[in-house]
């Protein structure tokens, strides 16, 4: 299992103001979560596996949706609505990919390396978003402020150049984010599998989207 870095969720200052017990509990909360899911895990296993007593959990954290919810919000963030990062809007969220291609491999090379990386937290999201109404909505809420504005923005260039149907925004954006998410959780999933093949699956995946949104003119 690779080591948790919780500096790819929380900011430097957000870190700076936990202590040691806090990460320890982050910690242990984010590897358990992901093994066993927010409902078969206790607080009594989260405090062992950090070494603090049950209670001090309870001295950051009031419940164990708040601690849940400690970790979920700020990855919804940099994992789902990843336009906060200045890197990944350099990256994936400007208008100087020439191909639609390019756009797509840039998205789906970034979101892969993210998830890949930090394995155990989006585990979590994939095992308790459908179960959390409250994070669905705030999930909701980022999309709708963050996310869709700047998507649009690439994603009309494309259609003004030819390179995708004359479709609705909206349409285009759930047909890609649909099939990129699938390709994530598949590769979160089935990684070391002997049938998968990330860069085949990869390209088949584009190909897809290729298939289904590019202008025919």
């Amino acid at each position: 299992m690779l080591p948790i870095n919780l500096e790819e969720f929380f900011s430097e200052e957000k870190l700076q103001e936990m202590n040691e017990k806090e990460i320890k509990i982050l910690e242990a909360a984010i590897e358990i979560f992901a093994e066993k899911g927010f409902f078969s895990t206790s607080t009594n296993e989260i405090a062992k596996k950090a070494n603090v007593a049950e209670g001090t959990i309870f001295r950051y954290f009031k419940t164990k949706k708040d601690l849940l919810k400690s970790i979920i919000k700020p990855t919804l963030v940099k994992t789902i609505a990843p336009f906060e990062m200045d890197r990944f809007s350099k990256a994936v969220f400007h208008l100087e990919h020439e191909t639609f291609e390019d756009f797509l491999y840039a998205l789906i090379k970034n979101r892969m390396d993210f998830a890949k990386k930090n394995k155990e937290v989006v585990k979590i999201i994939i095992q308790e978003i459908p179960f959390q109404e409250e994070m669905q909505e705030e999930l909701k809420r980022l999309f709708k402020d963050k996310m869709y504005p700047k998507v649009a923005t690439v994603l009309q260039s494309f259609i003004d150049k030819g390179q995708i149907k004359e479709l609705p925004i909206p349409t285009v954006l759930r047909l890609i984010i649909s099939t990129v998410i699938g390709l994530v959780i598949s590769s979160v999933v089935l990684e070391n599998t002997p049938f998968w093949n990330e860069d085949q699956e990869t390209k088949r995946t584009i190909e897809y989207i290729k298939a289904g949104l590019e202008s025919g003119e």
